[in-house]
């Protein structure tokens, strides 16, 4: 089914403390654009898929988003592995500690926890993958926005490569919409 490998997608070595950044990174984490929703979506969705070629790309895209997950995660922790509980409290970092220490909780930059209510599935595959194209798009453009918040080379190299990948996400989304469209329509 699942096939781990014990390397990350693209490689992390962030070599600079920077815990503004990891508290605006959760948010790709647990926020309701974020790397968990959309794998659960994903998954959650290929069940009402018409065909094999639907299951298999939501399960590839959900596989890869679970990645993403441990990427973002990576991240988070190496941005704030060194940081003292003064430094966690001045970066609005001081809840998170209080409950969780260091270890990363699904929340929005924010706070917000991870809710099921960021994924939607409403059984018909054409409004379903037209809301995974959405989620890519929201994704892609949270990632810029996260890039556009920092200078660090180390930072921005994931990203960017973090964002390639919703672009992809949102092509072959696209490309199976349009050919359920066409089969629906009767034009195959």
């Amino acid at each position: 089914m699942f096939q781990y490998q014990k390397k990350l997608q693209y490689p992390i070595n962030i070599k600079k403390k920077d815990l503004r950044m990891a508290k605006y990174l959760v948010t790709q984490y647990g926020g309701s654009n974020g790397e968990l929703g959309a794998a659960l979506r994903y998954l959650n969705q290929r069940y009402s898929m018409p065909d094999n070629r639907g299951k298999a790309l939501l399960t590839d895209i959900a596989t890869e988003e679970f990645g993403h997950i441990e990427m973002i995660s990576t991240m988070i922790y190496q941005l704030t592995k060194d940081a003292s509980i003064e430094e966690l409290e001045r970066a609005g970092l001081g809840s998170n500690y209080a409950e969780h220490n260091k270890g990363l909780y699904p929340t929005d930059s924010n706070g917000v926890p991870f809710t099921v209510t960021y994924f939607a599935t409403t059984g018909d595959p054409i409004a379903d993958l037209y809301e995974d194209m959405a989620a890519e798009q929201k994704a892609r453009a949270t990632y810029e926005n996260l890039i556009d918040m920092t200078d660090d080379p180390d930072i921005i190299g994931p990203l960017l490569w973090l964002r390639q990948r919703e672009v992809v996400h949102f092509a072959r989304f696209k490309e199976l919409v349009e050919i359920y469209e066409k089969e629906k329509s009767g034009l195959n």
